[in-house]
């Protein structure tokens, strides 16, 4: 069985800042501290982890467990609020080609589709629900379940294994972001990592956390699915012979070639098997 996990901000939707939007005004009614999310880098990490930081920013000081309760209902109220905002503004988009992913994967055999995100179960709905997105996932990890991504990842890959009935292997885990730190979350918890470039990451960061595929956006949906084991590459390149590249050299050699380092090792001794049936030498 494999589980696939999307990412939602920059990697199913852009939302046109409405998080933001809907956290500050949270913030504001509780500490009049304007903006606070200015000062607070919210992509990448769990609401849990950016409400915190958010209000520690107007009021100076954590929140309480009460506080943050609070604030948490105030963001949750405001936000379909700021979506509608961003839908009439025209800054409410879906990532070019995701919807046609989801697709080509739904109903597909042995394959589950959920989300792995940073958002809370309630804000992920009250986000994806103007993309009509949402009836793709059955299931998923959030913001509420962790301050943590990779054990945000991990509940999703529980809970996946509860649908099935059936446990999930880590290798047939694959994380779909947009950030480094959704391929450093995937990583931690053993899983595969995939990153589209136009979301909301930084390009050099997402360079350094070395995910196994990276694309501009899901235009060209050849390279997910033999990522994915649902296709087969063209060039012929044996799955699962690159999964964990030993340097950037590797790394690039392969995202130009289509070669790894094993397969360039098969070739060299098929090479010398050949000159040593041609002049009988050993």
């Amino acid at each position: 069985m494999k589980v696939v996990l999307f990412d939602i901000d920059g990697t199913l939707v852009k939302a046109g800042g409405a998080g933001a939007r809907a956290l500050n005004h949270a913030v504001e009614e509780m500490t009049g501290y304007k903006d606070a999310c200015d000062h607070v880098q919210l992509q990448g990490a769990t609401d849990k982890t950016n409400f915190e930081n958010a209000y520690k920013v107007g009021a100076g000081r954590k929140p309480t467990k009460k506080q943050l309760e609070t604030l948490t209902r105030k963001y949750v109220a405001r936000l379909p609020v700021e979506v509608e905002i961003s839908v009439k503004a025209k800054k409410y988009s879906k990532v070019k080609g995701v919807e046609k992913l989801l697709a080509r994967l739904e109903g597909r055999a042995g394959v589950m589709v959920g989300l792995g995100t940073g958002n809370l179960k309630d804000g992920a709905f009250i986000k994806l629900e103007p993309s009509g997105l949402m009836r793709h996932f059955s299931f998923g990890g959030y913001g509420c379940d962790s301050h943590h991504r990779a054990e945000v990842l991990k509940k999703a890959v529980q809970r996946a294994a509860r649908l099935s009935g059936s446990a999930i292997k880590e290798r047939e885990v694959f994380v779909i972001g947009d950030t480094h730190r959704d391929v450093e979350a995937a990583k931690e918890a053993g899983y595969h990592s995939g990153v589209v470039l136009d979301g909301f990451g930084d390009e050099d960061a997402i360079m350094r956390s070395n995910p196994e595929l990276m694309t501009k956006d899901f235009s060209d949906l050849k390279p997910w699915l033999i990522w994915l084991g649902l296709e087969r590459d063209p060039r012929g390149v044996r799955r699962g012979t690159y999964i964990c590249p030993d340097s950037p050299i590797e790394h690039a050699h392969y995202g130009s070639t289509g070669m790894d380092l094993r397969d360039i090792e098969t070739g060299i001794e098929q090479l010398r098997e050949a000159k040593r049936k041609a002049t009988g030498r050993p």
